[in-house]
């Protein structure tokens, strides 16, 4: 029967599936396992050797007994004080037959090693004699400190120290300690130092001996084993091995095993080994089916990770953190952000209170998706929550509001992270320098460029070209190329992208001509342009109604072998639209399907508006009905097309019911489309209707138009409020005029 270690696992971290702990030893000593050897016949099994230290001198005697009886007598004063007199006469030689006199004491042992240790380098023997010591006194900390110190301090060859250690710990055993304990807490050190080749040496060794090392060390090496760079494989060879040598994997083994070919890819073997669990003798728990729930979420298997999600709940586990922000992320991944939001909502209704992760994954996709309004409500949901914004959420909701030309409230939000102590990144900067230089605000932009060095952060090339594409766009040409070459100064190469950029900068500038002769220049510098190049230029010839220009740039990339995007499409589909070519749009669109090109959102848009302008909502309805039977989902630029082409055709319901889905779905409407909206429900003389998505207006801080003022200052005097009235004649002086030039922004 062999004594084994069983130590407590801590409660597993959300952030990782699988947290093994390093030391779990230390905080209960108590759970040894009997654990009799199924793979080894204990009389083959080597006995350990007998101890027969150096005998001492009589001179030698003497000392060492004067040594011992003055520690023990004067154990109450400094030790360098008792053991003054004896300093000149003390040899490394005398450690071990003092111990051998006070080794019923701990603490004399310890307090006697540190002082010899400060005037002798103590043997190895006395080293592990001390380890034995500790271990045997229910001191396992300390011996493991002394074992890991004796690496880090030795300087010598690991694999010979590796050798020397091992045997005088083997040599030592029987007369100092005979705690197996000993044997666990080497393993353990020899893993946490990266020492794999060792461990495995020494789980070997003492097979020899007749002694299985717990599975809970074992798991502690599966699972360095698996996060190193290059030991998945290797940690899948022990898990197969281990078991013919004695050692019993549990669920917690199989957990880190299923997390590592997750992390690899290999999910369905992940999914076997899940299913192999318990005719195995173990229950798969939480973190079993979370860790290949987000194994599948990682290779895009929404489905199966749903499927498995369905399982836990038949099997009475209840999905954690982990297996929510793994499902919330991909369904951003897909576009699903209602569906994400939705997950949430029933992660909560659960009890479980969402972390910085997931708001942050929520936050960040809502951003990307251009829903601003939902982001803020997540991120004010969060504070309420008691949970504080990190560096990562803060430059999440920035890039959100550069993204959406929001520069104040990015300016608002930037200042706030800098009030809370927290640091901004380059990706922080860089998204700000952006945002301005998008808004026209070089000044900002380069005020921000020089905070970001005085700040020791070093901008890149992405910096760099959003600064240049700024200069660009203001007709700043020169000093655009005077910024790249102190770019390249730096050691930063101009890329396929800097130089896109450059030609985007130049054509919204106007300047056609220099953005042609710079993808000419492209070539020279020995970088071809790309289909984004070919976009760009066609972009600007398509809104400046140049079609037969767009279609001849569109045969040249065809030529050259690049493939259009669905952006390239747009841009053509913008332009026959906006040139009143909409029979070649419907044409164009209609290629695309037959093509297998499937169009998006802002496809069907382009042709939407276009119709509605037109006054044409039966044409709009039917592109409509197209993109809902193509699966295309509307956005918020559609919805908002929809209402407005509706409420100005005075087609009040269809409008209505276009408006009760958009909010349904967490979009919010345009300033034009609640002024059409209001206009329309107005006329039809549903005045409290009108009256509340007025305010509901107001509240969002938007302008309404002139008309629509004076139909409520006329429709409130009607009805005899004159301080409603007054004020809305106050509020429209000073949104109509001053507000006027926002007001057209918007």
């Amino acid at each position: 029967m062999i004594r084994l270690l069983n130590p407590r696992r801590p409660e597993q971290k959300q952030a990782c599936p699988l947290s093994i702990p390093s030391n779990g030893y230390l905080t209960d000593m108590n759970r040894f396992s009997n654990q009799k050897l199924s793979s080894l016949d204990s009389t083959s099994a080597r006995p350990f050797p007998d101890y027969s230290p150096k005998k001492p001198t009589i001179r030698d005697s003497e000392l060492v007994h004067h040594i011992s009886t003055a520690i023990k007598q004067r154990r109450f004063e400094p030790l360098p004080r008792v053991l003054k007199p004896f300093e000149s006469k003390f040899r490394s030689d005398h450690v071990i037959w003092v111990l051998m006199r006070i080794k019923n004491d701990y603490r004399l042992v310890f307090d006697f090693f540190d002082w010899a240790c400060l005037r002798r380098d103590p043997s190895l023997e006395a080293r592990c004699i001390v380890v034995h010591i500790a271990v045997a006194s229910k001191h396992p900390k300390t011996a493991h400190e002394l074992i890991r110190d004796f690496w880090a301090k030795s300087g010598l060859d690991v694999c010979s120290s590796f050798s020397h250690f091992v045997d005088r710990l083997i040599y030592t055993y029987k007369e100092w300690g005979l705690e197996p304990l000993v044997f666990e807490i080497f393993f353990q050190v020899l893993v946490e130092a990266g020492l794999f080749n060792e461990v495995g040496n020494f789980f070997d060794k003492m097979l020899n001996y007749g002694l299985v090392i717990s599975v809970d060390s074992c798991n502690l090496f599966l699972s360095r084993l698996s996060n190193s760079s290059d030991g998945v494989d290797m940690a899948l060879k022990i898990f197969s091995k281990y078991p013919e040598l004695g050692v019993c994997w549990n669920t917690a083994s199989h957990n880190i095993i299923i997390h590592a070919l997750c992390r690899s890819e290999k999910v369905e073997e992940a999914h076997s080994l899940l299913i192999e669990m318990e005719s195995r003798g173990c229950v798969p728990d939480v973190i079993s089916y979370s860790s290949v729930v987000d194994g599948y979420c990682r290779v895009g298997m929404l489905q199966k990770a749903l499927e498995l999600v369905g399982e836990m709940g038949i099997r009475g586990l209840k999905p954690n953190q982990f297996t929510y922000n793994s499902i919330i992320i991909l369904l951003f991944k897909n576009g699903r952000v209602k569906e994400a939001e939705g997950v949430l909502r029933e992660m909560m209704s659960h009890g479980i209170i969402p972390d910085n992760v997931v708001y942050t994954t929520l936050i960040d996709g809502f951003c990307k998706f251009g829903n601003l309004a939902a982001a803020c409500r997540l991120y004010d949901k969060m504070q309420s929550e008691g949970l504080d914004p990190d560096a990562i959420t803060y430059t999440a909701l920035i890039c959100g509001f550069c993204r959406s030309g929001k520069m104040v409230e990015a300016d608002k939000l930037f200042h706030d992270m800098l009030g809370k102590g927290l640091m901004p990144d380059e990706v922080t900067y860089t998204t700000l320098i952006d945002g301005n230089c998008k808004a026209g605000k070089m000044k900002e932009a380069f005020t921000l460029h020089n905070q970001m060095v005085q700040k020791g952060l070093t901008p890149n090339v992405v910096t760099y070209t959003a600064l240049a594409d700024g200069l660009c766009k203001q007709g700043e040409v020169e000093t655009a190329n005077e910024l790249l070459h102190e770019m390249c100064g730096k050691g930063l190469e101009l890329n396929i992208c800097t130089y896109n950029s450059l030609v985007n900068g130049l054509c919204k500038a106007g300047n056609i001509e220099q953005a042609v002769k710079l993808m000419e220049d492209m070539e020279v510098a020995g970088l071809h342009p790309d289909t984004i190049t070919y976009t760009t230029l066609m972009d600007t010839y398509c809104k400046s109604g140049e079609m037969v220009r767009a279609h001849e740039l569109l045969r040249e990339m065809l030529d050259k072998g690049f493939q259009p995007t669905i952006v390239t499409f747009n841009v053509l589909m913008n332009g026959f639209c906006t040139s009143g070519m909409l029979e070649d749009g419907k044409r164009l669109l209609s290629w695309m399907l037959e093509k297998g090109i499937t169009p998006n959102a802002t496809t069907y848009n382009s042709l939407m508006k276009q119709y509605c302008i037109g006054k044409n909502m039966r044409a709009t309805t039917e592109i409509y009905r197209g993109m809902c039977a193509q699966g295309v989902m509307p956005n918020s630029n559609s919805y908002n097309i929809l209402i407005q082409g509706h409420s100005k055709a005075r087609n009040m319901k269809e409008a209505c019911y276009f408006h009760s889905e958009m909010v349904a779905k967490g979009f919010s409407l345009r300033v034009s489309s609640y002024n059409a909206l209001i206009k329309g429900i107005f006329r039809k003389k549903r005045f409290e209707e009108a009256r509340k998505l007025f305010e509901e207006m107001r509240r969002e801080g938007l302008f309404a138009d002139r008309e629509i003022y004076n139909m409520f200052v006329d429709l409130n005097y009607d009805e005899g409020n004159l301080d409603m009235t007054l004020e809305l004649c106050d509020e429209a002086i000073e949104k109509c005029i001053v507000g006027k030039a926002h007001n057209e922004h918007s």
